[in-house]
C-alpha cells in the first residue's frame, strides 16, 4: 500500500461515502511488517512528479531504519542495515532519465529506472535486481508444492480476510468495516496438522452494474482466476444478511468451474441470536434449509457453520476442504459404472412420447478432479436435463462423489463403433471390445478427449 494518507484515484471517500483515510494506520502497519522481514527494500518514486516532501520523509525513516521490528528492537533488529535502492518509476523514455538522476540526492545511490506501463528499461531493472539482491537460503518447506490450493471467495464484508488472519494467528491482511478493503488476491501458505495448503484471499465482489471503476473489474477477474487455479473453494456467506444476487452469481461461477466447494456460513455468533419465523433462536438446521432453497445449484455442497472472528469451527472447515478435494480425486472402475447404469436404466430409463427407449453402450470415468463420467448412447436427445439430474442423484448415492460436482458427458455412437462390455481391466486401462479389432486398449488417464468429445459447456 501507499505510505501516507490513503486515497483511491485521488478521492478521499469511496462510492459508499466511507472515509478511506481510516485505513492509513493499517496500511502503514503492513508496510512496517514488510520492511521488518525484507532482505532488500525498493523505494519507488514517481519520476514525473519529482521529489516531494513525503518522499523525503520516507527516505529519512528508511535511512534511520525506523520502520517495523528493527525500530522497536524486535526480531528483525540487528546491527546490519537492510539495503535500500530507489526505483524511479514512470520513466517512460530517455527524456525522463535526467529527472530520475535527481533522486540520487536521497543518499541511496544511483536510482534504478523503469516504466511499468510501457516496459521501458524493464530488462535492465530485472538484471540489476539479480545482482543487488543478497544471497539467501530458502527453506525447503517454502519451495515444496502445497497439498491443497484453497480459494476463499465471497461478497464484500463476508469475512474472508478475517478468516485468513484467524488461520495465520496474526493480522496477515487488513480487516476493516470499509467494504472492498482487499483489492487483490493474496496468497498465504499454512501448515496444519502435518498438511500444507495455500489460502487465496480474494477481493470481495458486488453486482457488476455497481462496479465503480477498473479496480473492481480486475478484482472480479482475479477472483475467477483464483477459482481456476485452486483445488477447492470456500464460498463465504454472511449469516447476518439475506442471500444476495452476488452470492448467487458466485455460486454459479463455482458451479460452472466444477470445483469442490464448501458453503461457509460466517458470523454465526451474531446470527444465532436472531429468531426464526416461529420465534425460536435460529438453528443450523434452519439456515441449512434456507441455504438449500436459495442455492439449488450447489445442493450437493457441504455446509460449515463458523465464526471467523472467534475461530469457531475454522480448523474443522479446513479439514472438510481437504476431505472434499480428496473425494473429487476418487476413481471408480468401468465395470462398476456399467453395472450401476444398467440397474438405473432398468429401474427408470429415459424415453420419448413415441416409446423410443434409450440404450447405453458404454460408460467410463475418463477423468478425476472433477470426476468426469462419459456415456456412449444411441439417442443423446433422450437424456434430457431432468433425466441427467436424476442420473446425478443416483450416482451420488452409489459412488464416492456425494459432496463434489460430477461432470457428465453424453454422446451418440459413431457409425463405425459397436461395443461389448468386457470386465477385463488393468491398472490405468480400460478394454473395449469393438467390431473392427479384437481389443482396443484405451488409457483414459492420458487423453480422454481422443475417445469422448468433452466440451466446456453448461451440461
Amino acid at each position: 500500500g501507499g505510505f501516507g494518507v490513503y486515497v483511491a484515484q485521488g478521492e478521499r471517500f469511496d462510492d459508499a461515502g466511507k472515509d478511506l483515510t481510516a485505513l492509513t494506520k493499517d496500511i502503514e502497519r503492513q508496510i512496517a511488517e514488510a520492511v521488518s522481514s525484507a532482505d532488500l527494500i525498493l523505494f519507488a518514486i514517481d519520476t514525473q512528479a519529482g521529489l516531494t516532501s513525503a518522499d523525503w520523509e520516507i527516505a529519512k525513516l528508511l535511512r534511520e531504519q525506523k520502520l517495523g521490528d528493527r525500530a522497536r528492537g524486535g526480531e528483525g533488529a540487528g546491527n546490519e542495515l537492510v539495503p535500500v535502492r530507489v526505483v524511479a518509476t514512470k520513466c517512460d523514455g530517455p527524456k525522463w532519465e535526467t529527472h530520475a538522476y535527481e533522486f540520487s540526492a536521497l543518499g541511496f545511490g544511483e536510482p534504478l529506472m523503469c516504466s511499468a506501463k510501457n516496459n521501458y528499461l524493464r530488462r535492465s531493472l530485472t538484471e540489476d535486481l539479480v545482482k543487488i539482491a543478497p544471497e539467501t537460503e530458502v527453506a525447503e518447506d517454502r519451495i515444496k508444492p502445497v497439498d491443497m490450493k484453497l480459494a476463499i471467495i465471497g461478497k464484500r464484508n463476508a469475512g474472508k480476510s478475517t478468516l485468513v488472519n484467524q488461520l495465520a494467528g496474526e493480522d496477515r491482511v487488513i480487516v476493516s468495516e470499509i467494504a472492498g478493503t482487499t483489492r487483490d488476491a493474496v496468497d498465504v501458505r499454512f501448515e496444519m496438522d502435518g498438511k500444507s495448503f495455500l489460502a487465496i484471499d480474494t477481493a470481495g465482489l458486488r453486482k457488476k452494474k455497481s462496479f465503480s471503476g477498473p479496480v473492481e473489474w480486475y478484482a472480479f477477474d482475479r477472483a475467477k482466476r483464483a477459482i481456476e487455479r485452486c483445488d477447492a473453494v470456500l464460498l463465504l456467506i454472511d449469516a447476518t444478511e439475506k442471500i444476495s444476487q452476488v452470492d448467487e452469481q458466485l455460486a454459479m461461477l463455482v458451479q460452472k468451474s466444477f470445483k469442490p466447494v464448501v458453503l461457509v456460513v460466517n458470523k454465526w455468533d451474531e446470527a444465532s441470536q436472531r429468531k426464526n419465523h416461529k420465534g425460536h433462536p435460529i438453528s443450523p438446521e434452519d439456515y441449512e434449509s434456507y441455504l438449500r432453497k436459495e442455492l439449488k445449484g450447489l445442493s450437493f455442497a457441504p455446509i460449515a457453520i463458523v465464526s471467523a472472528r472467534d475461530g469457531l469451527n475454522v480448523r474443522e472447515t479446513i479439514d472438510l476442504a481437504f476431505e472434499i478435494m480428496n473425494q473429487s480425486r476418487e476413481r471408480v472402475t468401468t465395470g462398476q459404472l456399467n453395472r450401476l447404469v444398467r440397474g438405473i436404466l432398468e429401474q427408470r430409463g429415459p424415453s420419448n412420447k413415441l416409446g423410443t427407449l434409450a440404450r447405453v453402450f458404454y460408460v467410463a470415468q475418463v477423468r478425476a478432479h472433477p470426476p468426469t463420467i462419459a456415456m456412449v448412447v444411441n439417442r443423446p436427445d433422450l437424456f434430457t436435463a431432468n433425466y441427467q439430474r436424476y442420473l446425478m442423484n443416483r450416482f451420488r448415492e452409489a459412488l464416492p462423489f456425494e459432496e463434489v460436482p460430477i461432470r457428465l458427458v453424453i454422446r451418440g455412437r459413431r457409425r463405425d463403433e459397436s461395443f461389448e462390455e468386457d470386465e477385463t481391466q488393468r491398472a490405468g486401462e480400460r478394454v473395449v471390445r469393438t467390431d473392427t479389432a479384437d481389443a482396443l486398449v484405451v488409457d483414459f488417464s492420458d487423453n480422454p478427449d481422443d475417445y469422448f468429445d468433452i466440451e466446456e459447456d453448461e451440461n
